[in-house]
């Protein structure tokens, strides 16, 4: 069974920073692409960023691009999203996945407000 737990999301005032984690398990994340989506309040789901298997090949949707890096440790399973400069507008519920699957867990909440 798959299970991804996001985690390191709060409340932060804008021009901050911080990292969300991911930790899987329950496939072989080595093998696999990776990506962040975001959800806004009242809005669908916002592809943000992938990483390819052996992070030679990392993508960015265009609003967050300069501010935001991904990454991933494949020893120890764990994909990562620094955010800097954070902006009001990158709130939202952020979700680890797959690359092609649908946000599938909790996923950790970013407010950026001051």
């Amino acid at each position: 069974e798959v299970q991804l737990v996001e985690s390191g999301g709060g409340l932060v005032q804008p021009g901050g920073s911080l990292r969300l984690s991911c930790v899987a398990s329950g496939f072989t994340f080595e093998r696999n692409w990776m990506r962040w989506v975001r959800q806004a309040p009242g809005k669908g789901l916002e592809w943000v960023s992938s990483i390819s298997t052996l992070s030679g090949s990392t993508t960015y949707t265009e609003s967050v691009k300069g501010r935001f890096t991904i990454s991933r440790d494949n020893a120890k399973n764990t994909l990562y999203l620094q955010m800097n400069d954070l902006k009001p507008e990158d709130t939202a519920v952020y979700y680890c996945t797959k690359q092609n699957d649908p946000p599938a867990s909790q996923g950790t909440q970013v407010t950026v407000s001051s």
